[in-house]
């Protein structure tokens, strides 16, 4: 089975930038990366439970769409000047890698999206992993799909597109062994 790749970036901009952080996010940004060949969609959300403020979400066809050559003309050094200016003063988390649970999903419009970070897991426990979030999120905020990314560095993270509006309580205690490992709980709201 084909696993999609992702990009999932959290920003914080000073409050000063803020503002133009939008602007060229909305209007520049965005555009950009959706313009490059591999790039299947691409969310903003902003956080109403957390760290960072904002989040964005690119679903990839594959991991590898990020050192295609089409992705590298807009991309690390060749960035836009607006692009340099912005991104030189905002405090960037970039995670990228490949969906291993299910595989091939892609984000869809979501009332809530609640972001889940694990260190020292290994993906094979993925899909245990996904059944045990579905559990320990409250019935009340209603998942719709819950995908497990693995970054580069090995790192799982899940993101969990939600229904509802409440926020979900998550009951820490039916991670079972996976809680120990939890530590980043962010949950954000479309921008």
């Amino acid at each position: 089975m084909a696993h999609n790749g992702f990009l999932l970036v959290m920003m914080q901009p000073p409050p000063a930038l803020e503002e133009e952080f939008n602007a060229w996010y909305d209007t520049e940004h965005l555009a950009e990366r959706l313009g490059v060949p591999g790039f299947l969609t691409a969310l903003r959300y902003v956080c109403v439970s957390g760290h960072p403020k904002y989040l964005a979400m690119y679903d990839l066809e594959r991991y590898d769409v990020l050192q295609s050559e089409a992705y590298k003309k807009v991309g690390y050094g060749n960035a836009s000047p607006w692009t340099k200016r912005v991104t030189a003063r905002v405090k960037v988390m970039r995670f990228a890698g490949h969906q291993v649970v299910p595989g091939s999903l892609v984000t869809k419009r979501s009332a809530r999206v609640q972001v889940l970070r694990f260190s020292g897991l290994k993906a094979d426990c993925a899909a245990d992993l996904a059944k045990s979030i579905d559990k320990a999120i409250d019935s009340r905020a209603k998942p719709r799909q819950t995908r497990i990314l693995v970054h580069e560095t090995g790192e799982l993270l899940a993101f969990t597109e939600l229904a509802g509006t409440l926020d979900p309580a998550l009951d820490v205690a039916a991670l079972g062994d996976f809680a120990d490992a939890l530590d980043l709980v962010n949950l954000y709201a479309p921008y």
